[in-house]
This record gives structure tokens, sequence and C-alpha cells, in this order.
């Protein structure tokens, strides 16, 4: 019994200021340089400062020490277009990889901290900014929202 509210109780504080999170796959061939991924944050509920994460799922199979990613938000209704461009260490210098995981890794990184009115929506897109037109080993790339 005592495990299980302890397992409640770890539950509920790991969701604890979350107000959106979700993953898209990419392609198993690779994730295309003009492939964007779309991410859709209903109207908020309160106004705040709120943590924007960039969440990456990567194989084995991944050729880079990082990635650079292009966050862009259009926070509706205001119609505020926001870019950022976040580069992801994957591995150290001795070659570590960084994430978690075995032969599958998660990353997150922090993008940004701004302030939203209740009532404001998100539309974000993801795309990688690398030379290679084909970016295979990135399985799934995801947004997490965080209220303060």
């Amino acid at each position: 019994m005592a495990w299980l509210l302890a397992m409640l109780m770890a539950m509920t504080a790991c969701s604890d200021g979350v107000v959106y999170s979700n993953y898209e796959h990419t392609a198993l061939a690779g994730w295309e340089r003009n492939d964007t991924l779309p991410f859709s944050i209903r109207p908020l509920k309160e106004s705040g400062t709120y943590a924007l994460d960039l969440g990456l799922r990567t194989s084995a199979g991944y050729p880079f020490r990082r990635v650079t990613m292009i966050v862009e938000q259009k926070v509706m209704p205001g119609n505020v277009t926001r870019c950022d461009t976040v580069t992801c260490e994957l591995t150290d210098d001795k070659g570590k990889v960084k994430g978690n995981g075995i032969s599958n890794y998660q990353y997150v990184f922090h993008v940004s901290d701004r302030h939203y009115r209740k009532g404001d929506s998100l539309h974000i897109s993801v795309r990688h900014d690398m030379k290679r037109e084909i970016l295979p080993g990135i399985t799934d790339v995801g947004i997490s929202l965080w209220a303060y």
C-alpha cells in the first residue's frame, strides 16, 4: 500500500506545472530539412511566465555531436512570431553521450522563458538547420511548456 501511495505522489509531482507536452515522429529514412514538425497549444488558462523545452530522441545512428534546431512560435491572438535557434549538444568532447538511454537516447533542451497572457495560444514549428538535407538518427522531436 505504501508503494502505491509513493507511486501516486511521484506521478503528480512529475506533472506539476506542465501545460503541454507532446512528441512527433520523424521519417524512418531521415528527417528532411524542410519537413517542419507542428505543435499547437490551446489557449492558456492563466497569464504568467512559461518555460519552453525542446525534447529529442535519437538512435545510435545519429552521426554528429550536435544538432541545430529552429523553434518558431506564433502567438495568437496577437499574431506575434518569435524564433529561437537552439544548438543541442548530444555528446561531450570525448564522444560520451549526454542523453539518457542505452541505444536510443533522450534529451531535453531549454528554449526560452516568456510571459504569456490568459487566452494566448501557441503554434510552434520545429525544423533542423543542418547542412545535410536528410538527417538520419533523430526519431522524435517534442515540445513541453511549463508554468512557473
